[in-house]
Formats: structure tokens, C-alpha cells, sequence
């Protein structure tokens, strides 16, 4: 906190790094920005072979204090920077990929701060819980930002404690907080207690929760959560709106002239709009989904610091594209579908991962899901999901009994679900101890796409048949492994290899090794 609203002052740029990357990757990180000064040695330590001038201010250490002590009455600078100096370099997520360092001026992170100000009525009795880290921007432009701006306090925790949560919203008085989907489901996954609606929280706001368990937790913590959708680069970002039906995002941009459309990446043409059946089941998948633009111009993307090439790459034909999958329906409302690396083809249809998951989040058997796309023998995709039970499995990865009753409890589950289009049902399902996540509890979707069935977690899986009805679910076997290697040969693919692919800076998830 003393170095980011220091860097406001002073004209300097604050680098938020990410703790839990190690090795090459943290080296990287730390080498990208050409850093002078840290606030902790840690980080820079972990390498082993930081060549940085670096000047360590060790905010928790005794003699912080007594060395801040002769500026304590230093004015602000004479000159004041501008709007357009660059305030922070933040790194993307890293959910789908090496992160990259997103240039964000101060012009960006206060624009961003006074809309949710000003959106949610904030102000300086406010005070806002912050239990996502500061080196990423749902803190600092959701939180940090309109709190300042409102004048409020700010209630950090040094990380993520859902067992904590109730007890720090009480004991600072917070009405307000910011998360990302995965936080909520492991609020959810707390033991229930008769006072869970008595405290101050009035609301909250993030992304990826899903509308399954935001209905949970405005019922069982009295506490509103607003969905919003914005990339960390700032190109593209949708208004909230109270009226927007189950599933959509915003039917509008964030800012005055955006233009956006939900296109075909290979034609640039707009995708139609998409229909629905009575039951709310996606018609037109295969026409209607397409990657998210905004057509205008002038985005809010102030670039990649030192990678012109990723920059392109998002700069394309005056357009940004933001990478993910919508569609957007008759009466103007953007639904996301997933990102671009989750697209899902199964048998030339198009399928919205994002709605797969709502589905099998009401499974009453799931703490948390995720639904990514794993290749098919023959051609495309097909469906595989990872399901973290809300009862872990016994020691030793589940006993048979155990296993065939959660197939069971599957099939009946998605037989009842009249929203479940007949592409949709997951081919394999991956039953982890703990969902793995990004240092920003997003679910680590890289890493269930490069294991996919090569785990030593327990997989539920339908057999490839021909005949009427689909095969029920059953404990995938070593012998089931075999024959699926021998089914790709036969039709020339190249089966993935597992988990070589697997990215090397994520935090330790708790996931069965290849």
C-alpha cells in the first residue's frame, strides 16, 4: 500500500510479483520491468541469481519506522505527474499462459476506480476487504482504486483465508469485497453456521463466481454478487446492469463509444445472435459463438511492456480482441462461453464451456467444476470436466463402491437437467482432491488441458459404442488407457503425451502427478 500510492506521488511505476512463481519464470518476471527496488527480500532471493541493482525496503521489518522517520512531513513534489505516466505493470493472470507485464497508466486505474465508486455509492465510511493479492488488478482497479478515491479504508489480509473471512468482515466492519470464482467456492465450502447473515456485507464484486453459487452465497451470507467481465489489459469491459438475465454478463461497454461484437475469429464477420429453448438451452452454438471485439478504435489496451509482438497480436485490424468466447442473444446480452483456448467442438458443434459448468455446478455432489476440452480419437473435441467432490474421496483415491455410486449420481444428475443439450455431457470427468489454481485462485485450466485422462487421479469416464442411448459412467482403467491410445493410432492422431505440457509456475494445487 505505501508503494503504490508512493508511486502516485512520485511519477514511478509499482511491479506487482507474483509470489508463489519460482525459478526461471519468477526470474523473468522480476527482469521484465528492469527492477531498481523491492519491498521484501523474498522474492528476489528465490532465484539465487538476481543481477539487479536493488534497494530493499523491508516494510514489516522493526526499523521500517525509524527509517521513514525524517520524511515523515515531506510535501508532495513540487510537479505533479501527469495522467498519462505509467503507474503500474501487472501481470496477466497466467491461467492460459506465461503471464505478460500489462502497462496501466494512472489515467486507467483512476478511471476504472471512480466508476465503481460511483456505480456502488462508495464512500468514505466504506470500508473494503481485501482477501485477493495486490499484485494483481482485481485488487488494486476493483478495490484499491475506488476505495481511495472514496476515501475509505481498506482492510487487507496477507493472503486468502476462507475459514477467516466471516470473522475480518466483522471485525473491520466491511461492507464491501472483491473475488474471483473460486474464493467464493471455497467460502461456500466452510461449515455453515446459524449467524452467516449477520455482518455488515453488503456486497461484492468480481468474476468467474457463476450463477449457481452466487445465488448460494446472497442466501446464505445476505450479500449481493455483482459479476462483471474486464481483461487485465483493459481493452474490453462490459457495464453491469441489475437487469440482466441469468448467465449474461452486460449488454453494453464500459465506456462511452465502446463497440463491441461477438465475431467469427477466421472471418471477422459478426456471429448471429443466439437462441434458446424453452428450457434455456443453446440453440446455435456452432454459428452464434465467437471471440469477444471491441471495434472502436480507442480501447483502453495502453500496450505490453517491451512484447510489441503479444501486442499485435491483440491489436488487429484497428480491433481489440480480447481472447474470449461469447455469444450474444436477440435482445443485446453477452454471454461468456470461455477463453479462446477452451474452445469446444464436438461433432462440429460449438459449445459454450461456461455453460457446461453452470450445469454441473448444481450437482449436489461438487464443491467446484471446470470443463475443458480434451481431444477426440477420431475428430475435434471432446467434453472433459474436473469436479472437486464436496465429500473427498476415502484414502487411496476412492474405493470401488465409492467410485460406481458417484457414476451413478452422475448419470441420474444430468439425465434430470432439461438445459443439457445431448454434445454436452462430459466424456471423462476428473475427480481431484483440490481444484488447481493460479496465485490469483483462477482455476488453472493449462493444467487439466495437458494432464487430461494421464493422472493418477480417480477418471469417470462414458465408452466410445455404437447403439442407441449413451454408455453410463465408469472408473476409467489402465486397460481403458491402452485401448484409447490404440483408437487414436487407428485414425492417425497423435494422442497428447500428458502432462509434459503442463506450465511450471503455478502454486502447488494439490493434484494427483501424472
Amino acid at each position: 500500500m505505501h508503494w503504490l500510492q508512493a508511486c502516485v506521488l512520485a511519477g514511478a511505476t509499482a511491479v506487482g510479483v507474483n509470489p508463489t512463481r519460482r525459478g526461471a519464470d519468477l526470474h523473468r518476471d522480476i527482469g521484465t520491468p528492469t527492477a531498481r527496488c523491492w519491498s521484501r527480500a523474498g522474492p528476489a532471493a528465490a532465484t539465487g541469481r538476481c543481477r539487479f541493482p536493488q534497494r530493499l525496503l523491508v516494510v514489516d521489518d522493526p526499523g521500517y519506522a525509524e527509517l521513514l522517520a525524517p520524511y515523515r512531513d515531506a510535501p508532495p513534489p513540487a510537479a505533479m505527474p501527469g495522467p498519462g505516466t505509467r503507474m503500474l505493470l501487472t501481470f496477466t493472470s497466467g491461467s492460459t499462459g506465461a503471464p505478460k507485464a500489462v502497462v496501466c497508466t494512472q489515467r486507467r486505474l483512476a478511471l476504472a476506480g471512480d466508476k465503481l465508486r460511483e456505480q456502488f455509492g462508495l464512500t468514505a465510511a466504506d470500508t473494503g476487504y481485501a482477501c485477493m493479492p495486490l499484485f494483481h488488478g482485481n485488487a488494486l482497479m476493483g478495490l484499491w482504486s475506488p476505495m481511495l478515491l472514496a476515501g475509505g479504508t481498506v482492510a487487507l489480509r496477507r493472503r486468502f483465508s476462507a475459514s477467516h473471512f466471516l470473522a475480518d468482515i466483522r471485525a473491520h466492519r466491511a461492507g464491501y469485497f472483491t473475488y474471483v470464482g473460486r474464493a467464493v467456492s471455497y467460502l461456500l465450502a466452510t461449515e455453515p453456521r446459524p449467524d452467516d447473515t449477520e455482518s455488515p456485507l453488503r456486497l461484492g464484486f468480481g468474476t468467474e463466481a457463476g450463477a449457481v453459487d452466487a445465488a448460494r452465497f446472497e442466501a446464505r451470507f445476505g450479500c449481493r454478487l455483482v459479476e462483471g467481465y474486464g481483461s487485465s489489459e483493459g481493452g474490453c469491459n462490459l457495464r453491469q446492469d441489475p437487469a440482466a438475465p441469468p448467465g449474461a454478463v452486460g449488454r453494453t461497454g464500459g465506456r462511452a463509444g465502446d463497440d463491441l461484437a461477438v465475431v467469427d475469429p477466421a472471418t471477422g464477420a459478426e456471429c448471429p445472435r443466439s437462441r434458446f429453448d424453452r428450457h434455456g438451452r443453446l440453440l446455435n452454438g456452432a454459428e452464434a459463438i465467437g471471440e469477444l471485439v471491441n471495434r472502436t478504435a480507442r480501447s483502453g489496451f495502453e500496450g505490453y511492456w517491451r512484447n510489441p509482438e503479444a501486442g499485435a497480436a491483440r491489436l488487429r485490424d484497428g480491433w481489440y480482441w480480447t481472447g474470449d468466447l461469447f455469444h450474444r442473444d436477440a435482445d443485446g446480452w453477452f454471454r461468456f462461453a470461455g477463453r479462446a483456448e477452451d474452445w469446444l467442438r464436438v461433432d462440429s458443434e460449438n459449445l459454450a464451456v461456461a455453460d457446461i459448468e453452470n450445469i454441473l455446478a448444481r450437482w449436489e455432489r461438487a464443491r467446484a467444476v471446470a470443463v475443458y476440452a480434451v481431444p477426440d480419437p477420431v475428430a475435434g473435441d471432446q467434453v472433459m470436466a474436473a469436479v472437486e467432490p464436496r465429500v473427498p474421496l476415502s484414502d487411496g483415491g476412492g474405493a470401488a463402491a465409492e467410485l460406481a455410486e458417484l457414476c451413478g449420481s452422475l448419470s441420474v444428475f444430468l439425465a434430470a437437467q432439461p438445459d443439457l443439450g445431448t454434445k454436452m455431457p462430459p466424456r471423462f470427468v476428473r475427480l481431484v482432491r483440490r481444484m488447481p489454481v493460479t496465485a490469483t485462485h483462477k482455476t488453472a485450466r493449462s493444467v487439466l488441458r495437458a494432464e487430461r485422462w494421464h493422472t493418477a487421479d480417480p477418471v469417470l469416464w462414458r465408452p466410445y459404442r455404437r447403439g442407441p442411448g449413451p454408455e453410463p459412467y465408469r472408473p476409467l482403467t489402465t486397460e481403458d488407457r491402452e485401448r484409447l491410445r490404440r483408437l487414436f493410432a487407428e485414425h492417425g492422431r497423435r494422442e497428447p503425451a500428458g502432462a509434459d505440457s503442463a506450465p511450471e509456475h503455478l502454486p502447488d494445487s494439490g493434484v494427483g502427478s501424472a
